[in-house]
């Protein structure tokens, strides 16, 4: 990256990549406010394409991405994450801790975000298909995996709060069941769904495992929802305290619902 002070743009870059889409937005770094935000989906038939010749249509069409930037992040969405304490964590074993709750290959990357303020990491499998691509593209860039930002996020914003609280983060494919009390990760799992049913019933199975009170705990939403949503109205029926995740002092002109639905590339 640019590091000689009269060659800097004061602008950051950050991607989110999934295999249904590709978010992007602008940061002006002076100000700390992100100035651009667009967000690309991919069709069935897209998703069949060669990454290399998806992602450069997307190039093509968006010249914002060939600009200069001081920074460039990439951020990998999946549900191939899990969350180790750094008491247990051992960087020669990455691969096993995945291993429960995916099926893993012996080709597979493997990598980790550290959360040093919350003494674990994120052992996750990115895209490397699309790492290469970005290679190509940037040379540099520095990447980490979607769920390391929603998990540190949501600790932060529970800091002196003693109440177990879920949250969920509603993805098109899959979903992030978060449980949390004042800064301390008490549960963390991605759950693939296709229906409102799968999706309820996930939130509700994870409640009892918690000993969590559906007329008691309260359930917070982000991610791609809304309260006309028929995964809101179900959420709603079987929960008494839900509600969408509040967004505050957001440094950006965007609507709130913008700021729930791209929350973790806007923290990222």
């Amino acid at each position: 990256m640019n590091t000689i002070i009269t060659d800097k743009t004061y602008k950051k870059l950050v991607i989110q990549v999934a295999l249904n889409g590709f978010s992007f937005c602008i940061v002006d770094t002076l100000s700390d406010r992100t100035k651009m935000l667009k967000n690309i989906h991919f069709d069935a038939f897209q998703r069949s394409a060669n990454i290399s010749d998806l992602f450069s249509s997307v190039f093509n069409g968006n010249p914002e991405l060939v600009e200069k930037y001081d920074e460039i992040m990439i951020v990998h969405s999946n549900n191939l994450s899990t969350f180790v304490p750094v008491a247990l964590f051992d960087e020669d074993y990455l691969g096993s801790y995945l291993q429960y709750n995916t099926k893993v290959f012996d080709t597979d990357f493997f990598t980790f975000d550290k959360l040093e303020k919350y003494e674990m990491n994120n052992v996750y499998i990115p895209y490397v298909n699309m790492n290469n691509f970005f290679i190509d593209k940037f040379g540099s860039f520095e990447y980490k995996h979607a769920n390391s930002t929603l998990v540190s996020k949501l600790l932060d914003v529970s800091k002196n709060n003693d109440e177990r609280k879920m949250f969920v983060h509603l993805s098109e494919s899959h979903f992030e069941i978060v449980v949390i009390q004042n800064q301390k990760l008490h549960f963390f799992n991605s759950f693939d769904y296709k229906t409102p049913e799968d999706f309820i019933y996930y939130i509700l199975f994870t409640a009892e495992q918690l000993q969590l009170n559906p007329e008691v705990f309260k359930l917070e939403i982000l991610g791609s929802c809304t309260e006309n949503d028929t995964y809101y109205s179900i959420a709603y029926k079987y929960i008494r305290n839900v509600q969408l995740f509040a967004i505050s002092n957001a440094q950006n002109d965007f609507s709130v619902a913008e700021n729930r639905e791209h929350f973790i590339l806007l923290h990222s």
